[in-house]
């Protein structure tokens, strides 16, 4: 549960899912409160930008896949409370389902934003998504997929962890 009083700050994220049979495509975050866990490639938008195309630039940015199908749009949160940190992050965001185009392409150095905290992309199993090595954002679409939760509030990670290092 949110404390009363406790300030919050808002982040909104634009995200990709993909998935081939039981696994989930997810990005190595490299950076953030979700650093060294499995994400889904996204993030914020740029000023100006539309919903889809964030996810077509952080899609290529993170994964280096270019998108040829975007659907199935819908809208989650989260609330997250690091450790150390005196403020909570509710952390909303909107979900297309996508796919990608044949062939990969390098992930690029240097993007839009100027950083890249994507080390990687990798298919996961869905049963081995959890919460020691998974952003809140990945938990929530494996609840979806598997249909293990009907609720729409929003979880609580009232005491969350960043990792040192990646354990998958």
């Amino acid at each position: 549960m949110v404390q009363q009083g406790q300030e919050i700050r808002t982040h909104f994220g634009v995200y990709g899912v993909l998935t081939k049979g039981q696994q989930l495509l997810c990005i190595k975050k490299n950076a953030g409160p979700y650093q060294n866990r499995f994400d889904l490639p996204g993030g914020g938008q740029q000023i100006g930008e539309g919903l889809v195309e964030t996810i077509q630039r952080e899609f290529r940015e993170e994964t280096g896949f270019s998108l040829k199908k975007i659907d199935d749009n819908r809208v989650y949160d989260v609330f997250v409370a690091e450790q150390g940190k005196t403020y909570m992050v509710h952390h909303i965001f909107a979900v297309y389902s996508v796919e990608i185009s044949e062939g990969v392409t390098d992930i690029p150095l240097v993007v839009a934003d100027g950083k890249n905290d994507s080390d990687g992309v990798q298919w996961v199993a869905l049963d081995q998504l959890t919460s020691e090595n998974s952003s809140p954002l990945v938990l929530r679409i494996v609840q979806e997929i598997l249909g293990n939760e009907k609720s729409l509030q929003a979880p609580v990670y009232s005491n969350w962890q960043r990792l040192s290092s990646f354990n998958n």
